[in-house]
């Protein structure tokens, strides 16, 4: 069974107003006519208005890059879920590596983020995967899966519907370097069987499992055809029309 495949862009801590504009404008333009897969854009925070205003009607989705889970508070530099649905998003990521390794989002906090999204109507993007010396210790599956079990811990099988699920293997993000597409594809299975053991079958069919990790224009169609990839979640390739271009309308094969 295919699901209906997403193109997410994740801009990361790039862009300024005008340079977002022209982006999301172009990126717009790119998308016209397509009616058989779905595109996200995931601008910085100070742009998401801005962003929500030059995709109005293109049938684009807004996401920001991460989500605190109060509504309102003391909550320093983070931003909650009423602040991305008033700036026009409809959905966050959550759990992007860079979170966990750079700023040392642990599991737990991760789930919070999870459950708060879901709390106030978003759906979470929620990344997982394993870094390079976990691939080579042979940790890949425990890996995923502990972190997986955590941060969806308290998500209840009616909120799950909501949920898009990233595998996003740390050792191939920015380097360069892409899983190839067996083991990209290894590891969705592996996903989607465990969603079948943590819930049921039905949702583990629905949920679609994003690839996330040096996606590119040349190795885009390879991965879109593996049975239990849905999409993409795409950072440096997003940020360049004619690459996000070529993402978003990948050939079937």
């Amino acid at each position: 069974m295919k699901r209906r495949p997403l193109l997410a862009g994740n801009w990361k801590m790039h862009t300024t107003v005008l340079d977002a504009c022209h982006l999301a404008a172009d990126i717009a333009k790119s998308c016209s006519g397509l009616g058989d897969r779905d595109v996200l854009l995931a601008p910085p925070f100070t742009v998401l208005n801005q962003v929500a205003h030059m995709l109005a009607e293109s049938g684009i989705y807004l996401a920001a890059q991460n989500v605190c889970w109060e509504a309102q508070g003391a909550f320093t530099g983070e931003i909650s879920p009423l602040m991305v649905l008033d700036a026009g998003g409809v959905a966050a990521i959550v759990g992007h590596s860079e979170r966990r390794q750079i700023f040392h989002e642990d599991d737990v906090l991760i789930n919070k983020r999870v459950r708060g999204a879901l709390a106030f109507g978003l759906m979470p993007i929620f990344c997982v995967g394993e870094t390079l010396d976990e691939r080579e210790a042979g940790e890949t599956f425990t890996v995923v899966e502990r972190q997986i079990r955590a941060g969806l811990a308290g998500v209840v099988p009616g909120d799950m519907e909501h949920v898009i699920l990233a595998y996003e293997p740390v050792w191939a993000i920015g380097t360069g370097k892409t899983a190839s597409k067996e083991q990209a594809q290894e590891v969705h299975a592996f996903i989607r069987n465990l969603i079948v053991k943590m819930y049921e079958k039905n949702i583990a069919d629905q949920i679609r499992i994003l690839y996330g990790g040096s996606v590119k224009p040349d190795n885009i169609d390879a991965l879109m055809a593996q049975e239990d990839i849905d999409g993409a979640l795409v950072g440096g390739a997003a940020l360049d029309v004619e690459s996000f271009g070529r993402i978003i309308h990948f050939q079937e094969i």
